[in-house]
């Protein structure tokens, strides 16, 4: 971290890794970069069985899936394109490199082979602490979002974009566009954004100055897939106790519009089990622009479970099942309580799925993290 800023630097690393998420297109019919709807097949007319599942929270439809999904990749971002296939990318333990996958079925991204498709410089900036990367699809290219800091100076860390022209994301060349300039020159990370009524926004996490927080969610309008225009707007802080368990962060947003409503999930706390999901709610007609807008639960909505042994569920992404219309809560979770050491040294943050519910009243019901291999 740069001296001037007077943090401390194993503050800033615990409460930051827990980086980036979107909401992932649904289908084929959906463009891959906004917040998903729903997509049923033709002629699919879900009956009172069916319905009553949907909005359960949990195990996903058809065969069963097997969790962890991914081991050893934490921060998990997948999207469903409009090729039909998922393609996913996370962190890996070495924080060294960026990596994808892809398949046609959720599942199949465990035995998916894996290309990295970019290295970290061996000096100088984006050559230390590789976070949390997104994928995304724009206007024709491929983009990915992720943090990184320079070599010397491991806890600068900044937002970086890569670009690819290529129609398949596992060929062609990623170039380097740069660092995401925010309205301050601090510690930031966890770049998402998608689309909403014509504008496309960008959400992440920054370090505001004058504040005793690591970081707080922050959100801009875009000009373009690299360059932040108008004001930049703070969504949410930690301020409940369980925000602010070890360290003071809110990070990792992901959207998601449905039923007339557009949801942010985000992280909070430590990196550890008392890693959790806030939830924060806006009317889809309102100005997300606007702090107003926007409603913060007072709790946490999925945290740490002894009966199902996950522990740390957090900095989630959705997507849907390949019924085209069931939710899917993305996350990383450990399988154990106690960590040795600092938490950003474990490397068994593994990426988990399981069936997003839906309340009565339409909001997300995110239940529990399941156990193994459910």
């Amino acid at each position: 971290m740069n001296p001037r800023h007077a943090f401390n630097r194993r503050l800033l690393l615990q409460g930051a890794v827990a980086a980036g998420a979107l909401a992932a297109a649904p289908g084929a019919a959906r463009a891959a970069d906004g917040p998903p709807g729903t997509s049923a097949p033709a002629g699919a007319v879900p009956g009172a069985a069916d319905r009553a599942a949907a909005r359960a929270p949990g195990a996903l439809p058809g065969r069963p899936y097997a969790n962890p999904l991914v081991r050893n990749r934490a921060d998990p971002h997948i999207q469903r394109h409009t090729d039909g296939r998922y393609y996913f990318t996370a962190t890996v333990p070495e924080y060294d490199r960026i990596v994808l996958r892809r398949s046609r079925t959720l599942r199949g991204l465990t035995t998916a082979d894996e290309a990295v498709v970019w290295r970290r410089h061996t000096s100088g900036d984006m050559s230390a602490h590789i976070w949390a990367p997104e994928l995304h699809h724009i206007d024709g290219r491929w983009y990915l979002y992720f943090a990184a800091a320079p070599a010397h100076d491991v806890w600068r860390i900044r937002m970086w974009v890569l670009e690819n022209r290529h129609p398949d994301p596992f060929r062609g060349t990623w170039t380097e566009r740069g660092m995401i300039t925010t309205a301050w020159d601090t510690f930031s990370l966890d770049a998402t954004t998608f689309t909403h009524r014509g504008d496309r926004y960008l959400a992440w996490a920054q370090h505001e100055p004058g504040t005793d927080s690591n970081t707080g969610v922050f959100l801009s309008r875009m000009a373009d897939p690299l360059t932040l225009t108008g004001p930049q707007v703070r969504l949410t802080t930690p301020e409940y106790p369980w925000e602010r368990v070890g360290f003071k962060v809110n990070e990792g947003a992901a959207f998601l519009r449905r039923n007339g409503r557009i949801f942010m999930t985000y992280s909070a706390s430590a990196t550890d089990s008392n890693y959790c999901l806030g939830l924060l709610t806006a009317d889809e007609r309102a100005d997300l622009m606007d702090p107003a807008s926007w409603t913060k639960s007072p709790v946490p909505v999925f945290t740490s479970d002894d009966t199902t042994g996950q522990y740390g569920p957090g900095h989630n992404s959705f997507t849907v099942a390949e019924d085209g219309r069931t939710d899917v809560l993305v996350y990383h979770a450990r399988q154990y309580r106690e960590i040795t050491g600092d938490p950003l040294h474990d490397p068994n943050r593994h990426t988990r799925v399981q069936r997003l519910g839906w309340k009565p009243d339409g909001t997300p019901d995110f239940g529990v993290p399941v156990p193994d291999h459910a």
